[in-house]
């Protein structure tokens, strides 16, 4: 008998929850580039919060490295189900007996989930394992709006072989609050602002921007006031600034404006370096951003088109995208 079951998965159809919560589309790419950026900022923070014993496990002190390269290989930029159709991290921690141990962390930013999620997730472990042959754990952080329990499991058999692969699974929407503020933790407090934005999409247009920008401030205030280094603070406002949006253009200037009653000073320039380090630290965007068939240029021209309306600086933009300086001021 020829077996084939993803365990865990919903069996109702994608929709609002019991609560009635709504649904809501796809996050735009560009909050890709800044998944992809902060978790690199505050990957040790991402290590203590999900691993308690990370100081004694691991040799923090040694520091990380980002695969990103290997992962382009693993995963070429084709358009085939075993995509990964977001962000993938991979990264490699030393553990203080000297073993390494590569984690991949999987980020799924999208309005519907898709049921061959677990195959994808047992298909990148897969890959990398068979490149690396050292232990991995994978970690799914799920970013939808929606309280209903995810799979964390693939299973299949067949005529007494069985694989059954499990990983963890974070869901945003799921996290109490209190708990995150309590934390003080600085993944903690990038969950916080990610929720920050799903709060909004509950709200009518007319009620939505005068509630995220009272819940952006008081993020701002209480980041300002946590005891954490000053360079992991900037890029946690920067994060809080560009991925909680407003609708009005106007509320920008306002935030901007109570955020320098704040600090007594602009943020402005902060976002722009970060970006910048982060494309020169990675050498090259996500292989879509490198597609050089015209379908995967007007891919670029879109998020380019975004970033401009989110007031992205037109060099940032230009260097994210690889389009030229006077093609991005055109668009």
């Amino acid at each position: 008998m020829l077996e084939f079951t993803i365990l865990n998965e919903p069996g109702v159809p994608y929709g609002p929850e019991k609560t009635g919560r709504p649904t809501a589309p796809s996050r735009p790419q560009k909050d890709d580039l800044l998944w992809k950026g902060i978790l690199e900022d505050v990957f040790e923070d991402f290590l203590q919060y999900f691993v308690p014993e990370a100081e004694k496990e691991f040799d923090l002190k040694r520091g990380f490295e980002f695969l990103s390269q290997e992962l382009e290989q693993l995963f070429p930029p084709e358009d085939d189900q075993y995509h990964p159709k977001r962000i993938d991290k991979l990264i490699k921690v030393f553990k203080k007996d000297g073993a390494e141990v590569s984690i991949l962390v999987h980020i799924e930013i999208q309005g519907k989930y898709e049921k061959d999620f677990s195959l994808r997730m047992y298909t990148y472990y897969s890959r990398i394992f068979d490149k690396y042959r050292k232990p991995i754990t994978a970690f799914a952080i799920l970013t939808e709006p929606t309280y209903v329990k995810r799979s964390n499991s693939f299973n299949i058999s067949a005529y007494g072989t069985n694989l059954n692969y499990t990983f963890n699974v974070y869901k945003i929407a799921d996290q109490n609050p209190m708990e995150l503020y309590k934390s003080k933790n600085a993944f903690a407090m990038v969950v916080l602002i990610a929720q920050s934005a799903l709060y909004g999409k509950l709200l009518s247009e007319n009620n939505r921007d005068e509630f995220l920008l009272d819940l952006k401030m008081k993020l701002a205030k209480e980041l300002l006031s946590i005891d954490m280094p000053k360079e992991k603070i900037r890029v946690l406002m920067d994060f809080l600034k560009y991925y909680v949006r407003f609708n009005a253009e106007e509320n920008n200037i306002i935030f901007e404006q109570e955020l320098q009653k704040l600090t007594g000073r602009s943020t402005t320039m902060g976002i722009e370096e970060l970006l910048l380090d982060r494309a020169k630290h990675e050498g090259k965007v996500e292989g879509k951003l490198e597609g050089k068939l015209e379908g995967k240029l007007e891919e670029q021209r879109e998020i380019a088109r975004e970033m401009k309306r989110d007031q992205f600086p037109i060099a940032t933009i230009a260097k994210l995208t690889k389009l030229s300086v006077d093609e991005v001021e055109r668009l």
